[in-house]
């Protein structure tokens, strides 16, 4: 029996892999901004200890994990998952709307992570999954700051599966594409205030591609929880994993992107090396 320790427990992907973690017979720290939002999903159930957390406040990020530790001893599995999104031209996203991008994308999965590895570490054990996007790895008009923020938790998770690894501790970042959640809501996604209209044809078009695909997204949120719990029950875990068709070809279309360019550009690069 694990204990799942996971952020933005409430709705999406944290609900549902809460769920799929239960349905395997383990224990979930269900962690949400409202606890009340939390056990309104699981009322009464003793495997759910439902935990207030804003992931930007330490503070209340090591209150969580002591209130984890008090109530099941041990933590096994962290998934970062609380987040929140921003639609929007580079040159339009305000700066008050680029930090609170990255305060709850970047600097509250730091927050939640280093509050939950010291429990890691002295066990020897564990598992920390953090939820990023395709976004993270390829990105596009519109979604320059989010993908930057998903760039960022990449090369957190690649650094940390270096770090951990010997510690025995495993770590999995998750690139979900387009997935049949309330993401695209304005309870979740934002858009920047400023619409620029030279960049009507790029970024316009990609609000309108949201406001078409909002909960017609070709992903099942379900499938994708019960994916995640498969791959922390692995033993060998990725360092990577794709969620959805849409996910695996674009990231198949950067990485023969940037085969194509470094092959052009080979003799170019490799000419500015001493000697």
């Amino acid at each position: 029996m694990s204990v799942w320790f996971i952020t933005g427990a409430s709705r999406g992907f944290g609900l549902e892999i809460a769920r799929a973690a239960l349905e395997r017979g383990d224990q979930v720290v269900a962690t949400a901004r409202q606890a009340a939002a939390v056990e309104k999903e699981f009322p009464g159930d003793p495997s759910v200890l439902a935990v207030a957390l804003d992931v930007t406040d330490p503070a209340q990020a090591s209150a969580a994990v002591g209130a984890a530790l008090d109530r099941f001893g041990r933590i096994d599995v962290l998934v970062n998952n609380a987040g929140r999104g921003l639609l929007g031209a580079v040159e339009e996203a305000s700066d008050a709307a680029v930090r609170a991008v990255f305060d709850a994308n970047v600097f509250g999965l730091l927050s939640v992570t280093r509050a939950v590895l010291p429990v890691l570490r002295r066990q020897r054990s564990g598992h920390v999954v953090n939820i990023s996007s395709v976004g993270g790895f390829t990105t596009g008009p519109g979604w320059g700051v989010y993908g930057a923020t998903k760039f960022a938790v990449e090369a957190l998770s690649e650094a940390l599966h270096g770090e951990l690894a010997p510690l025995g501790v495993h770590v999995t970042v998750v690139e979900p594409g387009y997935f049949r959640t309330d993401f695209l809501d304005a309870s979740s996604l934002h858009r920047a205030d400023e619409e620029i209209a030279d960049y009507a044809t790029t970024v316009g078009s990609m609000r309108a591609v949201a406001d078409s695909r909002n909960h017609a997204q070709p992903g099942d949120p379900r499938k994708a929880a019960l994916a995640i719990v498969s791959v922390v029950g692995s033993p060998s875990p990725p360092l990577r994993l794709q969620l959805g068709a849409d996910a695996v070809g674009r990231v198949s279309a950067k990485l023969d992107f940037v085969r194509d360019e470094l092959s052009r550009w080979r003799e170019l690069s490799v000419s500015t090396d001493h000697g």
